[in-house]
């Protein structure tokens, strides 16, 4: 099976490469110039150094990569949120409807506050389309080291491709219906991943952190319930196991973020030093408006966008946390 992976960030780097070791694999980008680059460097110098891609072909031409897929193939979109309604638009156009599409992306569309399978029923009628998520470092996954995913789609034969291009070596691929289930919990984690990196910046301790990923957790499981999601899917991998390599991970760029703000740093310098896209930065915002939309209270979230958005800050905020009365836990 021919698997092509758009967008040659550094996740998309790395899951191309895992492909290529057991199926033919292509990495498109729409970038001439670093496809170019890594043609000569033979690595992606740019988001993933250091991880050669040998077996892997190349191009910035997107026809030719949804041709290398062909119907009996599989498309991976490993774009970011803000790049997933026109690129679904321009594959809406050129791929064939039978073959499989699955977004890797994890957020919400900052405009509309939809998540991708929204974005997707709104400019992309196929039927085979999914999402694929977990807890899953980039540059773990490039190392060849152990990872699980979990691939979210109604579609069963999209769901076949997906496990057959995946479920190899290194990699466990688990499926599941619950496409609002897995997005949701992926992009609710990046926000709390950022209030999990403030707290730690401050120093307050492993008791504080463990505490904020339990009731981040709360907080994600009211939301999913209230849009028809399955509560197991938040106590599985794409919830609390992507919840806690992101809060936690050194090599998680929305921690990074809350770090960074924690110590002074600004907003915008904070996310410059990344070099990356932080969805959770975004995300917030939207994730935040669905709550109020479906009067679900999520104060960790409110908290984050205090910081993020009205300049409060840090200290202050955790203060306004810890001043909140109690009430039952399942509240």
């Amino acid at each position: 099976m021919r698997v092509a992976v758009l967008g040659a960030g550094a996740w998309g780097t790395a899951v191309a490469k895992h492909v290529s070791r057991r199926h033919p694999s292509l990495l498109w980008a729409r970038d001439r110039s670093l496809v170019a680059d890594l043609q000569v460097q033979g690595e992606n110098t740019r988001y993933l150094p250091g991880h050669p891609l040998d077996g892997l072909s190349l191009t910035a031409d997107l026809a030719e990569a949804i041709a290398f897929a062909g119907p009996v193939g599989l498309i991976l979109l490993a774009s970011p949120m803000s790049a997933l309604r026109p690129m679904l638009s321009q594959l809406m156009q050129r791929c064939p409807m039978e073959t499989p599409v699955y977004w890797l992306c994890k957020g919400a569309e900052r405009e509309t506050g939809l998540l991708a399978h929204q974005v997707a029923a709104q400019v992309f009628v196929h039927q085979p389309v999914g999402v694929l998520s977990g807890p899953s470092f980039a540059q773990e996954v490039a190392q060849g080291l152990p990872f699980a995913l979990v691939s979210a789609g109604r579609d069963r034969a999209g769901q076949a491709r997906v496990v057959a291009a995946l479920h190899h070596g290194a990699c466990r691929v688990y499926t599941s219906e619950d496409v609002v289930g897995v997005e949701l919990a992926g992009a609710v984690k990046n926000v709390i991943a950022i209030a999990a990196g403030a707290s730690d910046g401050l120093e307050l301790g492993l008791n504080a952190r463990a505490a904020l990923i339990t009731r981040g957790l709360a907080e994600m499981t009211r939301l999913g319930l209230a849009l028809g999601a399955s509560a197991e899917t938040f106590v599985g991998l794409a919830g609390i196991g992507d919840l806690m390599l992101t809060c936690t991970g050194d090599l998680s760029r929305n921690r990074r973020v809350g770090l960074a703000l924690a110590q002074g740093h600004s907003l915008e310098d904070a996310v410059t030093a990344l070099g990356h896209v932080a969805e959770g930065v975004k995300t917030t915002a939207a994730v935040r408006e669905l709550a109020r939309l479906h009067a679900i209270e999520m104060p960790i979230i409110e908290a984050v966008y205090a910081v993020l958005f009205e300049k409060r800050s840090v200290r202050d905020v955790v203060e306004a946390l810890l001043a909140r009365e109690s009430r039952a836990e399942t509240r």
